[in-house]
């Protein structure tokens, strides 16, 4: 069995009196793709923001790589591996597509380590090294996300956070960002996800966690929470996902 890479213990969270998470429990193992679904306002994007440090627990544990990393700061997290592209506001419009990229290298010293960076985003995502000196503000939606990937990547990331990543996007252009997900993955990067497209999240993960209320209201490998009588209850009151 592969070796656990993040583990949320007992996480309680929120925003001040609001109380957001209440006892979440989650695992993903190394080279991992691991989505979490759930209604909305059920916590899935305060978890996330918890992980990366933006959000201090109330309660619980934050565990990555053996290590406890609950009172980190953002910047502590991301040079031990771990990486965040939020829903909104994950790149810098007025910038030009390798001006975003070098942001996202920001803690690197050598440029040995940048040029290493840029080419192994150029060529995960080729069209980017096409529109390399474009303003991001010029690009289409699905290219937009492909340099907030990008940006991401170009620390080298263990474990990358996803929040909706397909979110406003055409069908055509999430079955593009599924690829690409699937190819970062293939790279070694292991993936933890929140989706707004419960089925096709689940068909991409190896596990999944639904969240209700706060909580795990459920775990289990893709198959099992796709025919799950319980996942199907939780989002349409017993009828089949669609």
């Amino acid at each position: 069995m592969r070796e656990i890479l993040l583990e949320l213990r007992n996480l309680h969270a929120g925003y001040g009196e609001v109380k957001v998470l209440n006892g979440v429990e989650l695992l993903v193992r190394e080279g991992e793709i691991v989505s979490v679904v759930g209604p909305n306002g059920s916590g899935k994007s305060t978890m996330m923001k918890t992980i990366f440090g933006l959000l201090k627990p109330e309660e619980g544990k934050i565990i990555y790589k053996g290590e406890d990393i609950t009172a980190l700061e953002p910047f502590e997290i991301i040079k031990r591996g771990i990486c965040y592209v939020p829903q909104e506001h994950n790149v810098f419009p007025s910038l030009t597509v390798e001006e975003n990229l070098e942001m996202g290298a920001y803690i690197l010293d050598s440029p040995e380590e940048l040029k290493k960076g840029k080419e192994r985003v150029y060529e995960l995502f080729p069209p980017l090294k096409e529109r390399a000196n474009s303003a991001v503000r010029t690009l289409s939606g699905g290219m937009r996300q492909m340099v907030a990937f990008g940006r991401a990547l170009m620390l080298n990331p263990d474990l990358l956070l996803l929040d909706e990543p397909s979110a406003g996007l055409a069908p055509k252009l999430v079955e593009d960002i599924i690829t690409k997900l699937q190819g970062i993955n293939m790279q070694g990067v292991s993936l933890l996800l929140i989706e707004q497209n419960v089925r096709r999240a689940l068909e991409l993960c190896d596990r999944g966690y639904v969240l209700d209320g706060g909580k795990t209201a459920l775990e289990g490998s893709s198959e099992e929470l796709l025919s799950s009588k319980r996942v199907q209850e939780i989002y349409m009151g017993g009828a089949e996902l669609e």
